[in-house]
C-alpha cells in the first residue's frame, strides 16, 4: 500500500536521523503514527539501504510476547548487528518498563531510536527524568485541511471543506466509502478504542458512565468557558454527585489521551495565564460529531474547534484571549511571535462585525491579526490591518 507522505512532521524528524536523541512520535489513537514511522524506516533505507531496521509494532500479535524492558531488549539484542541499528517502537507505552530499554540502548550508542506513544503522560513524568534532556518529541496530529485534500484526492473548494468538517481528518477514512452511516460507525468504533484501552484501562476508571457524559457535555459546549466547578453544580442537579478534583482527574485523563486539548485563558496585555476557566477542543472534530452527532447548528463550535486545531498544527500553543471586559478567540504563540484570531460563522449584522473587528482592534500591538468566517462573499477584506478569510482560505495557510 502507498504511503502518503506526511511533509510537515518528516521535516521536523530528518535533521535528527542518526543523532543520539531518542524520537518520540506523540498523538491520539489513530491518527497515523504507525504510518509515520514507517515512513522514517523508509526514508532511512532509502539513505542506507544495507542499513538493519528493527520494527517492533505493538498493534501486531506477533510482538505480543514483547511485554517488558527486559523482552524488548532481548528482541533487539537477537536483531542487531555490529554497525548501527535502526529501532523502531509503535505504542511503546504498551511494553513495561520500555523507558529502562530506550536508556540502556541509548547508551549502548550504535541504534538510533524512534518510538510512538498515545499518552502525554508516559513522555512528561519518568521517562523524561530518565532520559534528562535526551529525547525530542514531535506531535502528530489528525490531518490539516491540505492533507485532507492530499488523502482524499481533492480540490480546495467549498464542497471540499464540508466533509472535513462533519468527519474530520483521521487518515484511515480515505479507506471508508463516503457515506455518513458507514463513517461515524468507524468513528465510533476508535471512539471506543479510546475510551477504553488509552482511558479506562490506564487510569482504572470504574465509573465509565461518568465518562461518557463528561465527554458529551463537553462535545456539547466545545468553544465554551468550561470548569470543573461548573460541571460539579451542573452534575448536582441532575443528582449526580461529583466533586470538583474527581471531575479535574477525569479531564486530566481525557488530555493525557490526546482526545481534548485545554486552551486556557491569557490576559493579553500582562500575559497572565489564569487558573481556571478553559476551554476543551477535540483532537478530531469526526470523533466530537461522533459523540453527539453532527447538528447544523453546532457549526460556530465546529468552526471553532477547526481553527484551534490548524493553529495547533502549524506549531503554535493557544490561548483564549482576555483584555478587559473582551474576549479574543485565539491567542497564538510560536517562537515568541503572536498571532490573533476571531472565529464567527457569519459577520450577519453591523453589531457582529464591530465586535469581532473591535476587539482585535483594542489589541495595542502590531502582531497579525484575523477574522474567519464563513462568509462567501467577504463584506471587508481587510480593515485597519485585519485580515477576513474564509475558512478554507485560512485553512490553507500552512505557514502562518
Amino acid at each position: 500500500m502507498e504511503l502518503i507522505k506526511r511533509e510537515k512532521y518528516l521535516s521536523r524528524l530528518r535533521p535528527y536521523f542518526n543523532k543520539q536523541l531518542i524520537k518520540v512520535i506523540t498523538g491520539q489513537r489513530r491518527v497515523g503514527k504507525s504510518y509515520l514511522l514507517k515512513q522514517i524506516a523508509n526514508e532511512l533505507t532509502e539513505l542506507n539501504p544495507v542499513c538493519n531496521i528493527i520494527f517492533v509494532d505493538k498493534e501486531k500479535f506477533e510482538f505480543d510476547e514483547i511485554k517488558t524492558y527486559i523482552h524488548l531488549l532481548k528482541y533487539v539484542k537477537e536483531q542487531s548487528c555490529p554497525s548501527t541499528n535502526y529501532v523502531l517502537i509503535d505504542e511503546v507505552q504498551e511494553i513495561e518498563g520500555y523507558e529502562k530499554a530506550l536508556r540502556s540502548l541509548l547508551s549502548d550508542g550504535n541504534y538510533d531510536l524512534y518510538c510512538t506513544g498515545s499518552s502525554s503522560h508516559m513522555f512528561s513524568g519518568e521517562l523524561a527524568t530518565l532520559l534528562s534532556g535526551r529525547q525530542i518529541e514531535i506531535r502528530v496530529h489528525s490531518l490539516s485541511f491540505s492533507e485532507f485534500l492530499q488523502f482524499h484526492n481533492l480540490s480546495k473548494t467549498r464542497e471540499s471543506l464540508m466533509p472535513y468538517l462533519k468527519h474530520g481528518g483521521l487518515p484511515y477514512l480515505i479507506h471508508v466509502e463516503d457515506d455518513d452511516e458507514m463513517v461515524f460507525d468507524y468513528l465510533r468504533n476508535i471512539y471506543a478504542t479510546i475510551l477504553y484501552r488509552d482511558i479506562v484501562s490506564r487510569n482504572q476508571i470504574r465509573d465509565t458512565a461518568f465518562l461518557e457524559n463528561l465527554l458529551r457535555y463537553l462535545a456539547d459546549n466545545t468553544g465554551s468557558i468550561v470548569s470543573a466547578n461548573k460541571i460539579s453544580a451542573y452534575l448536582k442537579s441532575q443528582n449526580n454527585n461529583k466533586t470538583a478534583s474527581v471531575i479535574i482527574n477525569y479531564m486530566s485523563y481525557l488530555e493525557q489521551a490526546y482526545f481534548v486539548t485545554a486552551a486556557k485563558r491569557q490576559d493579553i496585555q500582562g500575559k497572565k495565564i489564569f487558573e481556571s476557566g478553559e476551554k476543551y477542543f477535540f483532537e478530531d472534530v469526526g470523533l466530537r460529531n461522533a459523540i453527539g452527532g453532527y447538528k447544523p447548528n453546532d457549526i460556530a463550535k465546529i468552526l471553532e474547534n477547526v481553527v484551534f486545531n490548524h493553529l495547533c498544527f502549524c506549531g503554535f500553543t493557544v490561548c483564549i484571549g482576555k483584555q478587559n471586559d473582551k474576549e479574543i478567540d485565539f491567542i497564538a504563540c510560536r517562537n515568541g511571535e503572536y498571532i490573533y484570531v476571531q472565529v464567527a460563522y457569519l459577520l450577519s449584522s453591523n453589531e457582529v462585525i464591530n465586535r469581532e473587528f473591535g476587539n482585535l482592534l483594542a489589541i495595542p500591538d502590531n502582531y497579525p491579526k484575523y477574522v474567519v468566517t464563513m462568509d462567501d462573499f467577504p463584506a471587508i477584506n481587510t480593515y485597519k490591518g485585519i485580515k477576513h478569510l474564509h475558512l478554507i482560505d485560512f485553512l490553507s495557510l500552512d505557514d502562518l
